[in-house]
């Protein structure tokens, strides 16, 4: 055992057991999670400081700033950002909800396996890109297609991980439940289900990250509204400094999204962190 884990060691490699006993600060471990995107910034200001970085090709941190200090005053960022968000809610909502109903169903049931996973497993494979063009010529240029879009795109990566998680349960726990007179609902409420809660959850991670990009796909065409309105209109007057401050806002909505299934996941797996902290 030892030398097992002298050579995972020396290959630059951390075990499971190594990980367990391993203590590092909090504060180590932020400064770490931030070093990267703080060294990317400086790098940012200096280039643009010293002339490095044409202003014309990408913007400096301060023309960013006043573009999002401009924008915010007038109210124009707020009026688009909300129009966004409202339609990412509502299209991860529908589609999340599908997938995951649609994933259990067809985890738990072998009919339900049968009937819906290949359609579903068909139709993943079609990117939600090409739909876009046929959504407008079924529903016009409103929100339903915009809707229909973030919903195709949220609903596949939570059905996927749904049935895998619900279908892998370890068959000897399903075993051990059985000898404690677990049946029907039961077993899927106290058993199947927790232990496919990982699983779901990195769907749910998945589903959330794919939701902005369709976002993205569906505000570029024929918004009147939205982030990727006002990315739109500011390419085609050449401003660069509102569009990387869009850029940056959709990194922050993909950080906030992360940290949120973070803590999702610390509520419904505190096992988990506690055995890292031991």
């Amino acid at each position: 055992m030892t030398a097992l884990t002298t050579a995972s060691t020396t290959a630059g490699l951390v075990t499971p057991a190594v990980r367990r006993v391993s203590h590092q600060a909090p504060w180590i471990s932020a400064a770490l999670r931030a070093g990267v995107p703080l060294a990317l910034f400086a790098a940012w200001w200096f280039g643009s400081s010293s002339g490095a970085i044409d202003p014309k090709v990408f913007p400096s941190p301060q023309s960013v700033w006043t573009a999002f200090q401009t924008l915010s005053a007038n109210g124009v960022l707020w009026d688009n950002a909300s129009v966004s968000l409202s339609r990412v809610a509502v299209g991860f909502a529908i589609g999340g909800s599908l997938g995951l109903s649609l994933g259990i169903l067809a985890g738990l049931f072998r009919l339900g396996d049968q009937l819906l996973d290949p359609t579903l497993q068909m139709l993943r494979t079609i990117p939600f890109l090409a739909i876009a063009p046929l959504l407008i010529l079924w529903f016009g240029i409103g929100e339903l297609p915009k809707i229909v879009i973030i919903a195709a795109a949220a609903l596949f990566p939570l059905y996927l991980n749904a049935h895998s998680g619900v279908r892998n349960v370890d068959k000897k726990i399903l075993e051990a439940a059985g000898t404690f007179g677990l049946r029907g609902l039961g077993l899927v409420r106290h058993v199947i289900l927790p232990e496919a809660i990982p699983s779901i959850l990195v769907g749910l991670r998945v589903s959330l990250s794919v939701s902005l990009l369709a976002l993205i796909v569906a505000e570029q065409s024929n918004a009147p509204r939205g982030l990727g309105f006002l990315m739109t209109s500011a390419q085609q007057y050449f401003q660069t400094d509102i569009l990387v401050l869009c850029i940056i806002i959709y990194a922050v909505w993909g950080l906030g999204v992360d940290l949120l299934v973070r803590l999702l996941e610390r509520a419904l797996l505190p096992y988990k962190h506690s055995r890292k902290r031991s």
